[in-house]
């Protein structure tokens, strides 16, 4: 089947039977799955957390690598290509795509989590509880998130731009194998699968939220029809934008998120505890970078309690980001043609980063704050209400929390609607304007597979079945970097090579030159 951009691929296939399966599955057969998946999960976590720290770990300091490097030097793309986006629809584009739903969602929930539920290291309710909190809020948002992200998006950038391979995993891997055959065709295949369940667990996160605003404002419930009906109009809204294009839908709507968000940030800054929220700001920081080498290895063994508290929280983070990679990896690598690898690692890696501490740190540094002042009891609240409950407290509490409404809506849409755009791009052999039909079609299977999930078991379905994915595909990851340096070391080796004689020919000519000057006199 042709499409005016390529063929569609037999990963499509392979990709949509596969989610096909789980989808009956979560359907037919609810508590088995969510008991098979609960259980493989729970294998993964607690036999494999030490890989998942080392290899995350890993993945940044590659990232760190490359900015200190002369490495950074090289450019994504040819050497005289130029950036298609500013900086601020750049950085739009990237922060929509990266974290959008999940900052909303546990902005002022995981705070909460960590300071008044379940702390990680002392006891809940007091203030170093809050501190302690911030920091680990810190560390699971911090450079080890976006160093998945910038390390994936660079693989791809400079092997698609710089090498002309197609923009697919597979791709990426040329250095180290054939990618041809049948075993780059499984290789993208499991990337898409694992990358739908990155998505999907976004999608769920996001619709159980926007129910739990709705239910705070007009007392409705928190079930699974109301956040199916919230799936189903937004997805009409993300397929709509998607097919518009990518300069379009995706890129004015990244731009109205970032105001909007910006807005809310600005609003829950002057009516919230704001010098609490400065103050913990710029203590986190300091303790994060002091603490961050412990932070990433930390594994608790001969300590169960601690250990569920990681397996929750640090594991479940690295595998959401390790399965989210794909997509957003493809994403952003798509708009940063003819950055620099310096330019593109230090902006992933940095800005989002401190963007995402600025945020928790005024909204859950505020909601710590009112508990602790007692003026209202958030950690009674589910985390899908706490945002709200927290935006009850400061004036047009109303009108705030329709916007919080909206905000997550549009990261909903500018998440999905990016995603179809990026599995279109894999479905098509890594066409960078895959066709609107393809965008279609894996829209609907993302709306269907989260529905379905959410059906078998809510959102611990979901993030199981993530977990699960994002395993195998962690070795595929390393097996990239391993690979990108590789073609690095290659590349740089080969520009040594060249220079002496680009230096023989410059002298030979200004041979001839003095030679001309000579005669002539």
């Amino acid at each position: 089947m042709k499409t005016a951009h390529g063929r569609i691929q037999p990963v499509f296939y392979w990709a949509v039977g596969a989610l096909l399966v789980v989808i009956l599955a979560a359907v037919l057969l609810p508590t088995q799955l969510e008991q098979i998946t609960a259980t493989v999960q729970q294998f993964i976590s607690s036999t494999f957390g030490w890989y998942y720290l080392i290899a995350v770990t890993l993945f940044a300091l590659v990232c760190l690598f490359i900015i200190i490097s002369p490495y950074g030097k090289i450019k994504l793309g040819k050497d005289d290509d130029k950036p298609e986006y500013g900086y601020l629809t750049w950085f739009a584009m990237l922060f929509s795509a990266g974290m959008g739903i999940g900052l909303v969602f546990f902005g002022a929930a995981e705070p909460m989590s960590h300071f008044a539920i379940n702390s990680p290291t002392v006891e809940e309710g007091t203030i170093e509880a809050a501190r302690e909190s911030m920091r680990f809020v810190f560390f699971h948002y911090g450079i080890h998130a976006w160093g998945i992200y910038a390390i994936i998006a660079v693989c791809l950038a400079y092997f698609n731009f710089r090498k002309g391979k197609p923009g697919l995993i597979s791709g990426t891997l040329s250095p180290l194998m054939n990618t041809d055959g049948l075993k780059g065709k499984f290789i993208d295949g499991f990337g898409l699968v694992a990358t739908v369940t990155g998505i999907v667990t976004s999608l769920g996160f996001g619709a159980v939220q926007m129910n739990g605003g709705i239910s705070f404002l007009f007392d409705l419930p928190i079930n699974f029809w109301i956040q199916t009906i919230i799936i189903v109009i937004v997805t009409v809204l993300f397929l709509t934008s998607a097919m518009t294009g990518l300069n379009k839908g995706i890129r004015i709507l990244s731009n109205f998120n970032m105001i909007l968000a910006l807005i809310l940030l600005m609003f829950i800054a002057t009516f919230g505890s704001t010098m609490f929220s400065l103050n913990l700001f710029t203590n986190t920081l300091g303790t994060y970078l002091q603490t961050l080498p412990e932070l990433s290895f930390r594994i608790a063994p001969g300590s169960p309690d601690a250990r569920e508290w990681i397996n929750d929280w640090t594991i479940f983070y690295w595998a959401w980001w390790i399965a989210w990679s794909p997509y957003v990896g493809t994403f952003i690598a798509r708009v940063s043609r003819g950055r620099t690898l310096r330019e593109f690692t230090i902006a992933v890696l940095i800005v989002p980063s401190i963007v995402g501490f600025i945020w928790f740190s005024f909204v859950g540094g505020t909601a710590m704050s009112l508990e602790l002042n007692e003026v209202i009891n958030l950690s009674a609240l589910t985390n899908e209400e706490m945002m709200f409950g927290m935006l009850s407290t400061m004036p047009i509490s109303t009108i705030t929390s329709i916007v919080t409404i909206v905000l997550i809506a549009v990261f909903f849409i500018t998440s999905a609607d990016s995603a179809t755009f990026v599995l279109g791009m894999h479905s098509t052999n890594g066409s960078n304007n895959p066709p609107n039909g393809i965008k279609f079609v894996w829209g609907m299977v993302l709306s269907v597979t989260a529905i379905a999930l959410l059906y078998s078991g809510g959102l611990q379905a979901v993030q199981n079945v993530m977990i699960i994915a994002a395993f195998p595909f962690s070795i595929i990851l390393l097996m990239m970097v391993f690979s990108l340096i590789k073609s690095l070391r290659s590349e740089r080796s080969q520009f040594s090579t060249n220079q002496p004689q680009l230096v023989i020919r410059k002298q030979s000519r200004e041979d001839e030159d003095d030679s001309s000057t000579t005669d002539k006199d």
